[in-house]
C-alpha cells in the first residue's frame, strides 16, 4: 500500500474539550450547602449570640410573608420554617449551579477554595446590595456569623459539586 504524501497544513494541537456541567450535581450540592449553612446559622445565633435559632429561619420567611413573621416572637413556626426552606433552598441550588459552574474543570482543593470565595461574594450582594434596598431586616444581621456562614456554605457547595460530578463521563 503507498504512503500518503505529508500534509502540507500544519499539526494544530488540539485542546480537549471544556467540561460540560452537570445540572443535577450543582443543584444538589446547593442544596446540600443551603441545609448546612441554615444549621449552622441557626446553632451559632444560638451558641454564640444567645438568640432563639428559630430567627434565621422568620428572616428568610419575611421575604415572602413580609417583616410581620419577624421576631419577636422567635420561637418555632411551621409556617415560618415551610416558607424559610420555600426561599432558601431554591436560592440554594440556584447559587450551587452556579459555583458548580465556576469548579466545574476544578479538583476538590480549588473547587472548595473557589467556593469560599463565591460564598463571601454570594454575602457581599446579598447583604450589602440587596437587603438594603428589598430586605431592610437583614442590615441588622450583618455579623460574623452570616460570613461564617456564607463561607461554609460556598465550601460546601464546591466540594459537594466536584464529589458528585466524579465518576461523570
Amino acid at each position: 500500500m503507498p504512503e500518503s504524501p505529508p500534509s502540507s497544513t500544519p499539526a494544530v494541537a488540539q485542546r480537549p474539550p471544556p467540561p460540560s456541567m452537570n445540572w443535577m450535581a450543582g443543584a444538589c450540592a446547593g442544596v446540600t450547602a443551603g441545609v448546612v449553612f441554615l444549621i449552622v446559622e441557626m446553632l451559632l445565633v444560638w451558641l454564640a449570640m444567645g438568640m432563639s435559632p428559630w430567627a434565621p429561619p422568620r428572616m428568610m420567611a419575611a421575604i415572602l410573608l413580609g417583616p410581620s413573621i419577624l421576631p419577636p416572637p422567635a420561637d418555632f413556626s411551621l409556617l415560618a420554617m415551610a416558607t424559610a426552606l420555600a426561599v432558601h433552598l431554591p436560592l440554594s441550588a440556584l447559587y450551587g449551579l452556579v459555583i458548580g459552574w465556576l469548579v466545574r474543570r476544578c479538583d476538590m482543593g480549588m473547587a472548595v477554595l473557589v467556593g469560599l470565595v463565591s460564598g463571601l461574594v454570594i454575602y457581599g450582594v446579598n447583604f450589602y446590595v440587596i437587603a438594603p434596598v428589598m430586605f431592610p431586616w437583614f442590615v441588622e444581621a450583618r455579623n460574623w456569623i452570616g460570613v461564617l456562614g456564607h463561607a461554609i456554605f460556598g465550601m460546601v457547595a464546591g466540594g459537594a459539586y466536584v464529589h458528585l460530578n466524579r465518576g461523570r463521563a
